[in-house]
């Protein structure tokens, strides 16, 4: 395993000239089958994610440690580490939901959580965290970046994308239909800023990624009003209940 990770982070392909390492290439990939199989409601989804998560995670963190590798973006690194964490709970979330149904008679093809809107408590919650954790983390990631030039919008836009990635991460663990929502708000900032720092290949999937955060957002919305919440998603909904 050492050594195919080592032959992964080494070895590239070129593409129109730029050599693209096997690593990023196959990390995003177990990025694009986690996003499709949370479109579809699998638990899956977070497994193969977090496998995706660690392959990402050396890539952006390399040029903290190699003088010829690219722009190093913490930020970027930062929200492998938090995917993974929440990735987790949202492993766990969804199959005590799954097992749930199972337990009630649902087919093992059964969807393991029904999606639904975020409450007006909860997104004032996810909004006030975005605003509040941006500006906490641009001044963070300024102060891990200082010893390496880098205008302030860049630490904005990095800070951007952690945020509001972790919260999308968090969303999707709930089963909240904004999740989708996110996702299309941090690839508008991240697209650009990837391929600023020359990590084309990630841009380029990020890229192919909003065309299915369209597609996903409204698979979800169809399914949120279509199908009746379980009994302990609607206990957590209204726990009075």
């Amino acid at each position: 395993m050492r050594e195919l990770l080592a032959w992964l982070q080494h070895e590239s392909i070129t593409v129109a000239g730029y050599p693209l390492p096997w690593i990023e290439v196959v990390g995003n990939l177990f990025g694009f089958a986690s996003a499709i199989l949370g479109m579809r409601r699998k638990v899956w989804a977070w497994p193969i994610g977090i496998v995706g998560n660690l392959l990402l995670f050396t890539i952006f963190v390399s040029a903290t440690f190699d003088a010829d590798s690219r722009t190093p973006l913490f930020g970027q690194a930062g929200r492998q580490v938090f995917f993974i964490m929440t990735s987790l709970y949202g492993w766990w979330r969804w199959q005590e939901h799954r097992n749930a149904r199972l337990a009630a008679g649902a087919s093992a093809d059964t969807p393991a959580i029904t999606p639904r809107w975020a409450t007006a408590r909860e997104r004032l919650g996810y909004v006030l965290v975005w605003i509040g954790g941006v500006l906490v983390a641009q001044w963070a990631l300024a102060g891990i970046g200082a010893a390496w030039p880098a205008p302030r919008w860049y630490f904005w836009c990095d800070a951007w994308i952690l945020v509001g990635s972790m919260l999308a991460t968090y969303a999707m663990a709930r089963g909240w239909n904004e999740f989708w929502l996110m996702w299309i708000a941090v690839d508008l900032v991240g697209v650009p800023l990837l391929w600023h720092s020359e990590y084309y290949a990630t841009a380029v999937l990020y890229g192919v990624y909003g065309l299915l955060v369209l597609y996903g957002f409204f698979v979800w919305l169809r399914a949120s009003r279509a199908e009746a919440p379980d009994a302990l998603e609607t206990r957590e909904l209204d726990p009075v209940a």
